[in-house]
């Protein structure tokens, strides 16, 4: 399971944590504007716009789990299981495989609103990347510095939702996320007042009271309901290191512990990495469970105008500054 959160301040940020039993070779990879990208179903691109994010590379293809593009749009794909249904291709439509679906948007649209035109005339297939990779049941969430959107492809075809709070677990459907955020209208940032019973006298013993009830258990819906509230209530500076510091401390909210869900059989989902995209200027940084050390790269220090990915391996083992 995971959880995606955007935020501004003087920039745009986007990010993510990628909540798993296991990794993959998750490297932060680099498309230029050459790569050959080919599609199943449609004519590859030769030429288009550059774009970087955290990817597993197979064959010299980028399997995208979340990127952003150098005009700064945003998109990454989140469990979505049981709900997620994808279809045989439809004469009239964009015929696109799931994997496909972050290159098609990334590769040819610079803001939501032409990802929204876009995402109308797709209709996203069941087919595997390989015999190897079988078909992931996901979600999207599409941002720029203006708005976002959740893309969700079910039983009677693609959804298309404003997504006013920038957030983006699992389940249940975006709908009923959004509508669980009514049951919390009563939660704040400040004191809270006594409603209860006014002729009662109750008295305040602590500070953060006016967020009791914050659901703070590991599913989906509550980490949604969670972000939302950390997220909406964020302040930070409008530098580059306060925002990056403030963006990882709202994902923080949401990290999961290596033991606190037991997946049977030894295995335990956790935080496998956390990521904050400055998507105004290319910037991807990230930690990893084992590696709280906040690493960058920068994706205009690489010539975006080649042909071949360019792949940067995660540094996972934990670095500790020694201070006497």
């Amino acid at each position: 399971m995971c959880t995606a959160v955007v935020y501004k301040s003087r920039d745009f940020y986007f990010g993510r944590t990628l909540d798993y039993e296991h990794s993959y070779v998750d490297e932060v990879t680099i498309t230029p504007r050459n790569y050959h990208f080919k599609f199943m179903e449609n004519e590859s691109i030769a030429s288009h716009y550059a774009m970087i994010g955290m990817a597993y590379v197979v064959c010299g293809y980028p399997l995208y789990y979340d990127a952003v593009n150098e005009k700064g749009l945003a998109m990454a794909g989140l469990n979505f299981p049981r709900n997620a249904v994808y279809h045989e291709s439809e004469q009239g439509k964009d015929n696109i495989a799931q994997f496909e679906f972050i290159p098609w948007i990334l590769s040819r649209c610079a803001t939501v609103n032409e990802a929204r035109r876009s995402v109308e005339r797709i209709n996203l297939l069941n087919t595997p990347f390989d015999e190897k990779f079988p078909v992931a049941q996901l979600h999207w969430i599409i941002s720029d510095g203006e708005e976002s959107i959740t893309v969700e492809s079910v039983e009677d075809g693609i959804k298309i939702y404003d997504n006013p709070v920038g957030i983006l677990t699992n389940n249940p459907p975006f709908d009923m996320q959004m509508m669980s955020l009514n049951d919390y209208m009563g939660l704040s940032a400040g004191e809270p007042e006594n409603t209860f019973a006014p002729g009662l006298e109750l008295r305040k013993y602590g500070r953060g009271m006016g967020a009791i009830g914050l659901p703070g258990d590991l599913s989906s819906k509550s980490r949604f309901v969670r972000a939302a509230f950390v997220k909406m209530n964020s302040i930070s500076g409008d530098g580059e290191k306060e925002s990056v510091s403030q963006f990882f401390h709202i994902m923080n909210s949401v990290d999961q512990q290596r033991g606190c869900c037991d997946l049977g059989g030894g295995r335990y989902e956790i935080t496998i990495y956390t990521s904050c995209c400055n998507a105004s200027r290319g910037l991807y940084y990230y930690t990893t469970y084992d590696n709280h050390q906040i690493t960058v790269v920068d994706m205009h220090k690489e010539n975006l105008d080649g042909d071949a990915v360019i792949r940067f391996p995660l540094i996972k083992g934990e670095r500790i500054l020694v201070q006497n």
